[in-house]
C-alpha cells in the first residue's frame, strides 16, 4: 500500500485501526501517565525535604549562627547540598540527564520506566522545592509565633501548621508543573522507553508516513494537558471561594 496515494481518512484508519494499532498509542500513554505519576510523587516527596532545609536555614540561621555547635553546620552542610543539586538540575537538560541515568548510573538495569520514574522525579523535585519553598516563605510570620506559642517546636510547627497551609498555596502551581512534567516525559523514548510520542513514531515507521500518527499523538497530548487544565481552573476557582 503505498502512502502517498492514500487518502486523509486512509491514512488515518492505516495508522491507527488496521493490525490494531491503536492499541500501541493506549499502551504507550499509559506509560506516559505512569512516568509521570510516578516522577511526580518523587518530585514531591524531594521538593518537601528541600523546601524544608532550604527554609529552615534562612529563617533561623542568624539565631543558630549565634548559638553556634553542630546543629547550624549540619543545616548549612546540608543547604549547601541542596543549593548544589538545584544548580545542577536546572542547568542542564532533562534530556541528558535522562540517558545519564539510563546508560551510566543504571546501566545495569533493563527498566526504562523505572529509570525515567527516577530521572524525571529528581529534575522536577528542583522546581517542586522552590515551588514549596516560596509557598513556605509566603507564610505569615505570625503562623510561626502561634505555633511555639502552644508549645510546637519548628518541626512540629512546620509539619502540623504551615506545611497543611503551603501545600493548600501552591497546588495550582503544583498542578502546573504535573502538566509540564507529562509533556517533558516524551523524552523518554531516548533510552528505549515504549511512551506515547515512541509509540506514534514507531507506528509511522511501519506505515512510512509520519503526519498522522504523529498527529495523533499530538491530540492526545492537546486533550489531556486541556483536560488537566480545566482541573486545575476549577481547583483554583473553589480554593478562592474558601478564602472568603
Amino acid at each position: 500500500m503505498n502512502p502517498i496515494t492514500l487518502s486523509i481518512s486512509e491514512k488515518f484508519l492505516n495508522a491507527f485501526i488496521e493490525e490494531q494499532r491503536y492499541i500501541q498509542y493506549i499502551k504507550g500513554f499509559l506509560n506516559t501517565l505512569k512516568i509521570t505519576g510516578g516522577a511526580l510523587l518523587v518530585g514531591i516527596i524531594i521538593g518537601v525535604l528541600i523546601a524544608a532545609v532550604r527554609t529552615s536555614f534562612d529563617k533561623n540561621k542568624d539565631a543558630m549562627k549565634m548559638k553556634g555547635g553542630f546543629g547550624y553546620y549540619l543545616l548549612a552542610f546540608l543547604n549547601g547540598i541542596c543549593k548544589i543539586y538545584l544548580t545542577v538540575i536546572r542547568g542542564t537538560p532533562v534530556v541528558v540527564q535522562l540517558m545519564i541515568m539510563y546508560f551510566v548510573v543504571f546501566a545495569f538495569s533493563s527498566n526504562g520506566i523505572f529509570v525515567a520514574i527516577l530521572a524525571f522525579g529528581i529534575n522536577s523535585g528542583a522546581y517542586v522545592a522552590e515551588i514549596f519553598r516560596a509557598g513556605i516563605m509566603s507564610i505569615d510570620e505570625g503562623q510561626f509565633e502561634a505555633g511555639r506559642s502552644i508549645g510546637f517546636n519548628y518541626v512540629q510547627t512546620m509539619r502540623y501548621i504551615i506545611i497543611p497551609q503551603m501545600f493548600k498555596a501552591v497546588l495550582p502551581t503544583l498542578l502546573n508543573e504535573f502538566i509540564a512534567l507529562l509533556k517533558e516525559t516524551s523524552v523518554a523514548g531516548y533510552v528505549g522507553v515504549i511512551e506515547l510520542t515512541k509509540a506514534g513514531n514507531i507506528i509511522g515507521g511501519r506505515i512510512f508516513e509520519y503526519f498522522i500518527p504523529l498527529g495523533i499523538v499530538a491530540l492526545i497530548y492537546l486533550a489531556t494537558v486541556m483536560l488537566l487544565t480545566y482541573l486545575v481552573g476549577i481547583i483554583e476557582r473553589r480554593l478562592k471561594k474558601s478564602e472568603r
